[in-house]
């Protein structure tokens, strides 16, 4: 499956907001590209409305949605049908779709603070390093589930990388309650499943069932 690449910060850039994407890196205001240039590339960026005021309703809801998507690190096509996976189920569709986001294991394990970031927690999934239930699993759109123990497997747990990805985020990021992590022995369990209350999101999940309402 193709993917996006290019300079991360010009996503942030380009959408008007942090997406954190580079991990550590986002942190330091002297690095930060974003605090640095925090206006849209290209030589029109500076004058891009960029959704704000004057904005259509379809280029809020677009920039929204591409916001959520790059954050996860998910392809349009795959994005879609997360969508298409929520209306089929009961409940409220936005939230069910974030549901669906928030239970990917390279989402989980970033949630967990055992990667820097997403894209790093995908590249530990894909290069094998974690175990879900102690069984390697090197899929990161595999979904989590009730009771599930995530977990880095025994010989990847001495890798710097993994350790000092443990260590920055036990200080800095604030693990959801729907999940529990032992940052010592690089290991987590799914509690219960997300709720909405409980993801601690700053998302307008209306703005993405509108769009794909369209």
């Amino acid at each position: 499956m193709s993917r996006e690449t290019g300079p991360a910060c010009k996503k942030c850039r380009s959408l008007g907001r942090k997406l954190y994407l580079k991990g550590e890196r986002c942190y330091n205001e002297e690095k930060c590209a974003f605090r640095r240039r925090p206006y849209a590339p290209g030589q029109q960026g500076q004058f891009s409305r960029r959704g704000g005021r004057g904005a259509t309703e379809f280029a809020v809801q677009l920039r929204e949605k591409q916001r959520v998507r790059k954050i996860y690190n998910v392809p349009e096509r795959q994005f879609r049908q997360y969508y298409l996976k929520a209306i089929r189920k009961k409940g409220i569709t936005g939230e069910t779709l974030f549901q669906f986001l928030e239970r990917r294991l390279d989402n989980v394990v970033y949630r967990l603070g055992f990667a820097f970031s997403r894209a790093h927690a995908r590249q530990l999934v894909r290069h094998r390093h974690i175990r879900a239930n102690k069984k390697i699993v090197d899929i990161p759109s595999y979904s989590v589930k009730l009771n599930d123990v995530i977990e880095v497997k025994e010989s990847s747990k001495k890798l710097q990388d993994i350790r000092d990805a443990a260590n920055i985020s036990s200080q800095r990021l604030r693990v959801p309650a729907w999940l529990e992590s032992n940052p010592l022995e690089l290991r987590g369990t799914v509690l219960e499943l997300p709720s909405w209350e409980k993801m601690g999101l700053d998302f307008e999940s209306h703005l993405l069932v509108e769009y794909y309402s369209r």
